[in-house]
């Protein structure tokens, strides 16, 4: 069974007339938006951040001069020479 509460929330002018173009073209009510706005929000936010690359550095003077502007072929060759790759 499912409840619904009526509620009133204030949305800008602007948002909510972007909202009723959307509802229109896509044969929804603006209730049925907000609702799925809502439960996309909520799902995010139970899913929690999403992955983040820790920052990594190295000590070193950047990039060789023979690399800068070298094909992805030739880079490969240069770190891995005679072994493959």
């Amino acid at each position: 069974m499912v409840r619904c509460m009526k509620t009133t929330i204030d949305i800008a002018n602007n948002l909510l007339e972007e909202a009723r173009k959307l509802a229109a073209r896509e044969g929804k009510t603006v209730k049925a938006l907000v609702e799925e706005g809502l439960r996309k929000v909520l799902a995010d936010r139970e899913r929690g951040p999403g992955f983040r690359l820790r920052k990594a550095t190295f000590k070193g003077e950047g990039l060789q001069p023979d690399a800068a502007g070298a094909s992805w072929e030739r880079l490969r060759e240069m770190a891995y020479g005679e072994r493959g790759g």
